[in-house]
């Protein structure tokens, strides 16, 4: 039996996917260990990469980015597969797909701070539907609604304000 080795050959743009991955993956791990005030309650530093991501390099390499960061981080973390695992895959599916739509709105009424919003929103949809409809299949859950609404607004505000900042000190 012959000895066969294989090459992969990585891309200039597979580096660069694999450094935004993991600078996203080490803001994950700093957020893990922050307690939280209330469960599912998280200022979500991560999508700071995938928005500077989205407006730098566009929407493919944003959202190889984000699903890496989601997979990796569940699996360093020991939650892959998880109930928590499948709540930050549904909110970073949906959060992509808005972002998707939102980024072909007009520049001059939605900037990188709305578009962040707009993700967090997206974001906490994705976990309540999951939640809603497979963890905690009650009609409760929706009174949790405003909580994580106002979650989404007050952390989707500060992630697009560093966001802009980052881009003005370009």
């Amino acid at each position: 039996m012959k000895n066969r080795t294989i090459v992969i050959h990585a891309t200039p743009e597979d580096h660069q996917i694999a450094k935004l991955t993991a600078l996203a993956i080490g803001l994950h791990m700093i957020e893990a260990i922050i307690p939280s005030p209330l469960p599912g309650v998280k200022p979500g530093i991560a999508n700071i990469v995938t928005l500077y991501v989205l407006y730098q390099y566009g929407f493919k390499t944003a959202a190889w980015v984000s699903l890496l960061r989601v997979f990796a981080s569940s699996l360093l973390l020991g939650q892959f597969l998880s109930p928590t695992f499948m709540l930050s895959i549904s909110g970073a599916l949906l959060s992509l797909s808005v972002l998707f739509i939102a980024k072909h709105l007009p520049s001059q009424y939605f900037s990188v701070i709305s578009l962040s919003i707009i993700a967090a929103f997206a974001h906490i949809a994705g976990q309540l539907i999951v939640v809603r409809f497979w963890l905690i299949p009650h009609t409760g859950i929706l009174y949790l609604i405003p909580i994580f609404c106002l979650a989404a607004l007050i952390f989707g505000l500060i992630n697009g304000l560093i966001t802009a900042k980052l881009f003005s000190q370009k």
